[in-house]
C-alpha cells in the first residue's frame, strides 16, 4: 500500500475503543501512517457507536462533518466502522455517497483490505455472529502506556429489552484465558501496569465456553502476571457472578477494590419490564455482600431512567435505593427507544420532558452523595497511578485512585515531588475535593 496517512475518530465505549485499537495496528503494519491530525489525513475512518439515540447522532454529525471535508477535497477517503454502519447499512449507503465503505462490527479487519484497493464492495457489513475472527490480532494501546484495556469477551447474550447490542453484536464468545493472559503479558512488557478488563457482560465470562470457565478462574491466571500491579473489573453484570468471585477480590491485593456493576434500576415491575434476569432484593443483597467482604469497595453503576411503565413511585424507589447504598460512582441515560428492541412497542412510554426531569434530578441526588464520600476522604493516605503533567502548571500532575477509572470517573491532583512520574504508583494524602476530584500530596 502507498503511504496514506490514516486518521480515527473513536465513539463510544471502551469496548468500540480496543477495535479501534486493533485496526490501527494492521493499518500501520500494512504501510499507512496513523495521524492523531485530521487536519494532515489522506484517509478517515469513523468507528461509530448505537447504543442510544445520542450516541447515534452523534456518529452522524461526525460522519457528516468528515463527508463535508472530503467534499472540499481536505480528505481523499472516508470509511465508516462499527455499530451505526452494523445496525444501518443499506439506509446509510443511500443517504451518504461521500462515505466510500461501511465496514460491520465483525469484519474490522477488511478495513485494511479496503484502503488497500481502488474496488471492492462498498458495504462490508456480514453477520455479527462470526466466531472465526483473530483474537490474536496485535494492537495499538491508544491510553496512556501504563494503562490498558483488555478485553476477555465479544457480544452479549443477555436480553435486556431495551438494549441492541446483542443484535449488532452477537452472542458472547469468550477468549480462552491462554489468549488474555498473553496479551496481558505482552501489554506488561510495554510498561502497562494497569489493566481494565471489559466486555459487554463480565461477571458471564467463560459461560459459553466447553468446558466452561469463570472469570473467578481468569483473574487467578492474571494476578500471576509480573508487571502488573492493577487490576480493574468494568461491565460486571449483578445475576451471574461466578463463585470465588468477591472472595478473590477480597483477598488479592492487585484486584483494585472497584467493581463497575450496572444495575439500570431496582424496582420490581420495571426490571421485569426490562428483562434484567433479577430483582431488586436480589441486587440489594448483592451490593450488601460486597460491602461487607470488600470494605473499601469503590462501586460504580449505571441507572436507566424513563423506561416505558416507570412511575413516579418507581422513581422514588430509585432516589431512595441510592441514598441507601450510596455508590462511589454513578452514571445514569434516559431510555431511548430503539427500534428493533421488545421495549420499543411497550405501552405507557415516558413523556420526553419527564424523562430529561427525573435524570436530572438522579445526577443532582448523586453529586451530594458523590461530595459527601470524597469529603470523607480528607486526611486518608492513599495509592495513586500517575498519568501526566497537568497542562495549566509544572508543578501539578494528574493522577488517579485505585477507586478512579480511567476517563470516567474523576482525577487526582498530586503536587510535584520527585517521586511522582507517568506509571508509578505513590503514597499521597487527600488534601482537598471537589464534587469529582480529589487533591493529595504525595507523602
Amino acid at each position: 500500500m502507498e503511504e496514506k496517512r490514516v486518521h480515527f475518530v473513536s465513539l463510544g465505549c471502551p469496548k468500540n475503543r480496543v477495535d479501534t485499537e486493533t485496526m490501527l495496528a494492521s493499518l500501520s503494519e500494512h504501510g499507512c501512517r496513523i495521524t492523531g491530525d485530521d487536519a494532515h489525513a489522506d484517509i478517515v475512518v469513523v468507528n461509530t457507536c448505537a447504543f442510544v439515540e445520542d450516541a447515534k447522532v452523534e456518529s452522524i454529525d461526525t460522519i457528516l462533518e468528515m463527508a463535508r471535508r472530503k467534499d472540499a477535497g481536505e480528505i481523499e477517503k472516508l470509511v465508516v466502522t462499527g455499530c451505526l454502519a452494523q445496525r444501518y447499512p443499506d439506509e446509510l449507503a443511500s443517504e451518504m455517497p461521500e462515505v466510500d465503505h461501511f465496514v460491520g462490527t465483525n469484519d474490522l479487519g477488511l478495513v485494511t483490505e479496503i484502503l488497500d484497493r481502488d474496488t471492492g464492495d462498498r458495504v462490508a457489513v456480514n453477520d455479527p455472529d462470526r466466531r472465526d475472527f483473530n483474537w490474536e490480532l496485535p494492537r495499538v494501546n491508544t491510553m496512556a502506556s501504563h494503562t490498558a484495556y483488555l478485553k476477555v469477551s465479544e457480544g452479549c447474550s443477555n436480553a435486556c429489552a431495551f438494549c441492541i447490542i446483542p443484535t449488532l453484536r452477537g452472542p458472547q464468545r469468550s477468549r480462552s484465558i491462554e489468549s488474555i493472559v498473553k496479551e496481558a503479558e505482552s501489554l506488561a512488557a510495554a510498561g502497562v501496569v494497569e489493566l481494565n478488563l471489559i466486555a459487554q457482560d463480565l461477571t458471564a465470562y467463560g459461560y459459553d465456553m466447553r468446558p466452561r470457565m469463570t472469570l473467578t478462574a481468569l483473574l487467578e491466571a492474571l494476578v500471576k502476571v509480573e508487571g502488573i500491579r492493577w487490576i480493574r473489573l468494568m461491565y460486571a453484570y449483578p445475576r451471574s457472578f461466578p463463585k470465588g468471585l468477591i472472595d478473590l477480590m477480597a483477598s488479592e491485593d492487585k484486584i483494585v477494590p472497584y467493581l463497575d456493576m450496572p444495575l439500570q434500576h431496582i424496582a420490581d415491575d420495571v426490571l421485569k419490564g426490562m428483562k434484567r434476569g433479577t430483582r431488586g432484593e436480589a441486587i440489594r443483597t448483592r451490593v450488601r455482600e460486597i460491602r461487607e467482604k470488600i470494605p473499601d469497595i469503590c462501586l460504580r453503576t449505571t441507572m436507566l431512567v424513563g423506561y416505558p411503565g416507570e412511575t413516579n413511585a418507581h422513581f422514588e424507589e430509585l432516589l431512595e435505593f441510592i441514598h441507601e447504598m450510596k455508590f462511589e460512582r454513578l452514571g445514569a441515560f434516559s431510555y431511548s427507544r430503539e427500534e428493533g428492541t421488545p421495549s420499543h412497542d411497550l405501552p405507557d412510554q415516558v413523556e420526553e420532558h419527564l424523562k430529561k426531569e427525573r435524570l436530572e434530578q438522579l445526577m443532582y441526588e448523586q453529586m451530594g452523595i458523590a461530595r459527601q464520600i470524597n469529603e470523607d476522604m480528607l486526611g486518608r493516605e492513599v495509592d495513586v497511578l500517575v498519568e501526566r503533567r497537568s497542562d495549566d502548571s509544572e508543578l501539578v500532575w494528574i493522577g488517579r485512585t485505585a477507586q478512579q477509572a480511567p476517563e470516567i470517573d474523576g482525577i487526582t491532583y498530586l503536587g510535584s515531588d520527585e517521586h511522582v512520574a507517568p506509571g508509578r504508583i505513590i503514597r499521597a494524602r487527600i488534601t482537598q475535593v471537589t464534587d469529582y476530584d480529589l487533591v493529595a500530596e504525595p507523602v
